[in-house]
């Protein structure tokens, strides 16, 4: 949670919480994320439907209280596709005694959802808080062994049937950018990382992601200390998909005006960013479209979720947080989401499964076709772009492009459908369309590079180059 001093959500005890290049569509409508992004007097209706129009979902968190409502399921199935279980899939209500598990709560909620065609986020396998009480009173070896067979328990149980599992929840500390104190993190400093090693070898096929509070803001000690574990992660091939960003943004801890510059930040690490627990103090108007802007801003964006339905059944329910009042009626804060929502945003650029550790440096395409070793595309003005291959796997490539002639440059790169460009390194970069980059320099030289999704197709992109 982002505030000291205020509830735990969930009705649980209290805590701390340039130019445009290309014209690519006609006039009106533009091509994302193989939807056709209809002109305003055809916008979608409702925030699930708005937020598919560019590849992502708007969800939100539901309780077994939830589902026995009438008021709040009528507009959960009318505005969402994705749902996260409040509390009921936490390690205190999946396995209450040790050995002993219990889905019977989570269950309600999956069936629910999964009857109206919405996907479910796991939250949360392992976590120093909501712990059953024979596992607060473990420690060392026996509480280790203790998580890894609560992870493949509860996974087991849900395997191949969620979207993204919560691996690990909250495990920073509130300042200095270092680990929290807690019971998992005095097991040993990896206990993070054999949770996600034991996550992946439970279910290949679910998105594995850390979730925390307080990691909105790029100057933010916690929120660099997180990103550098990521960073660590993935150069060393640990299993992760995802970063969540629990996002309660409340009077002493608003929206931040580089939020964008995070979720960007941590998606160039190749990794999906998700708003997973957004709510926002007196539901400011200014703030959620804000919010929602960064997102579709950055094309590893997957998804918002808001955690709650209703202003009267939240966590925070006395900050009337929430984009529906009590009675479950429209607040001037949905309409502001929901607008922009259908707005024109980049396309989710996010890979279709869980990434694969590569194996090796140089390994095969496991195409139908190897991409050449190099290419000089045409070039404009005074600079050149050149390709050249860098790491390949069976469902994604890497290129590196090298610019000559100019330190002002700007590299159009166009890729053809259905590949897509995944993550990019050391640029910064923007997409006019789904199949459109534009890429200027970010600091860190004439050199960058793209991870790219084949989607079944190996054919390399064109580049062109227009020097300032």
């Amino acid at each position: 949670m982002s505030d000291p001093g205020t509830a735990r959500h969930g009705s649980k005890t209290p805590r701390r919480l340039r130019r445009a290049l290309y014209v690519v569509a006609p006039i009106g409508a533009s091509l994302l994320a193989g939807a056709l992004v209809l002109p305003a007097s055809a916008a979608a209706s409702t925030l699930g439907a708005a937020a598919a129009q560019s590849g992502r979902y708007f969800g939100t968190a539901m309780g077994q209280g939830t589902i026995g409502n009438g008021t709040d399921t009528t507009v959960a199935a009318r505005e969402f596709n994705v749902v996260t279980p409040e509390n009921e899939m936490k390690p205190d209500a999946t396995e209450p005694n040790q050995n002993q598990f219990s889905f019977g709560a989570g269950d309600a909620i999956y069936n629910w959802a999964s009857a109206r065609g919405m996907k479910v986020r796991g939250h949360t396998l392992a976590w120093h808080s909501q712990q059953p009480g024979w596992m607060q009173n473990m420690s060392g070896t026996t509480l280790r062994n203790a998580m890894i067979n609560h992870i493949n328990g509860v996974m087991a149980h849900y395997k191949g049937k969620l979207y993204a599992w919560d691996v690990v929840n909250e495990a920073y500390a509130d300042s200095g950018g270092g680990r929290r104190q807690s019971n998992l993190q005095a097991t040993g400093n990896d206990w993070i990382e054999v949770a996600f090693k034991t996550a992946r070898a439970a279910d290949p096929s679910v998105k594995l992601c850390y979730n925390d509070y307080n990691t909105d803001n790029w100057s933010s000690a916690k929120t660099q200390g997180v990103y550098n574990m990521v960073k660590d992660f993935k150069s060393r091939g640990v299993p992760i998909d995802c970063v969540g960003f629990q996002s309660h943004f409340t009077g002493g801890s608003s929206l931040p005006s580089n939020f964008q510059t995070t979720l960007s930040s941590f998606a160039a690490l190749g990794v999906d960013v998700q708003i997973t627990e957004l709510d926002i103090t007196n539901a400011s108007t200014s703030q959620y479209q804000g919010t929602v802007a960064a997102c579709l801003n950055v094309p590893r964006c997957a998804g918002i979720t808001v955690w709650g339905i209703r202003d009267s059944t939240s966590w925070r329910s006395s900050e009337s947080p929430l984009l529906f009042d009590g009675s479950g009626n429209k607040k001037a804060a949905y309409t502001s989401v929901l607008n922009a929502l259908n707005s024109p945003g980049t396309t989710y650029g996010g890979g279709t499964n869980p990434s694969t550790p590569p194996t090796s440096s140089t390994g095969s395409t496991g195409g139908s076709s190897t991409p050449p070793v190099s290419s000089t595309p045409p070039s404009t003005g005074t600079c050149t772009a050149t390709l050249s291959a860098g790491q390949q796997w069976s469902d994604r490539y890497n290129l590196n492009v090298t610019v000559t002639g100019s330190s002002n440059w700007t590299v159009t790169m166009n890729v053809p459908s259905p590949e897509k460009i995944s993550s990019t390194w050391n640029t910064s970069a923007t997409w006019p369309s789904s199949q459109v980059m534009v890429a200027k320099p970010n600091g860190s030289g004439n050199s960058f590079g793209v991870t790219i999704m084949t989607n079944g197709k190996w054919t390399w992109p064109t580049v062109s180059c227009s020097a300032a």
